[in-house]
């Protein structure tokens, strides 16, 4: 492997901001790589859009990222995971990982009564995205899916601890907790922030199931399979890049990393469209 292709950073995007969440697993499962974070702010949410639309929207992320020489590229958005992965693995010839089968992957291993729940957005849960890759790979197992959107505004309000979050926690997750899961995957890169609600209400016996761990632990066995890690025995660095500044995205980005962030740079929707 040529020496400069293993010292290129990995890039990650999302719809928004909630892919944050995954460069956190990311800089600790990998904490000499370097990474570049792409969240689409000026068009979010993808849940709500069409299939095509996420298709064309997951190619422009993607390409964006390609433009800013990355080794590989993280789709931290569960909607187009689901929906345009292999669009994206099919246009670009490096290293393209998603949220959706590391997922399947770590619940499937980690379930004991074969009764698995997911939680994602109304795109994720109707494209069955989950729910098709654990019957891929266990078809003995049962799985339950819940559309949680309100969990996403919750996230990004900060609303950690508030009651208001603890009673939609509670509209959304009884209906799972009556089947009698035993683990739950967090199919969106927001609902990590709500962790310590979700495990209340959902019951201490779930096992919560963090998508942006099992892909990070999916990019690091790449990594290896490629031969990509880079030699750099440093701390590596983060740069972020968005396509608007919402009011609060800095208070809400530092809430998701859990650290100060100050180089945050917006781009022009029409580098998206033209690259």
């Amino acid at each position: 492997m040529n020496f400069m292709e293993k010292e290129k950073p990995i890039g990650v995007f999302d719809s928004g901001i909630g892919g944050l969440t995954v460069v956190k697993r990311l800089a600790s499962t990998l904490p000499v790589e370097n990474l570049v974070y792409f969240g689409d702010t000026a068009r979010v949410p993808y849940g709500s859009k069409s299939n095509a639309t996420v298709v064309e929207y997951g190619l422009q992320d993607a390409r964006f990222l390609i433009n800013k020489n990355v080794k590989a590229i993280v789709v931290a958005c569960n909607t187009v995971s689901s929906i345009a992965l292999n669009e994206i693995k099919n246009a670009f010839h490096i290293p393209v990982i998603g949220m959706i089968e590391p997922g399947a992957e770590f619940a499937v291993r980690e379930t004991n009564n074969k009764r698995i729940g997911v939680i994602g957005t109304r795109a994720t849960i109707m494209n069955q995205a989950y729910s098709n890759a654990i019957k891929k790979l266990n078809p003995g197992v049962e799985v339950f899916e819940k559309a949680c959107p309100l969990f996403v505004p919750l996230a990004e309000e900060g609303w950690i601890k508030h009651q208001a979050t603890y009673d939609i926690a509670e509209e959304y997750l009884k209906e799972l907790r009556d089947l009698e899961i035993d683990t739950l995957v967090l199919g969106c890169t927001h609902y990590p922030i709500l962790a310590e609600v979700i495990q209340e209400v959902i019951g201490k016996n779930v096992k919560l199931v963090d998508s942006g761990i099992a892909s990070a632990e999916a990019v690091m066995r790449e990594l290896d399979r490629c031969d990509l890690h880079t030699n750099a025995y440093s701390q590596g660095h983060q740069d972020y890049f968005v396509s608007d500044i919402p009011v609060k995205f800095k208070e809400v980005a530092e809430l998701f990393l859990g650290k100060n962030v100050n180089n945050i740079q917006k781009i022009d929707l029409e580098m998206l469209t033209v690259i």
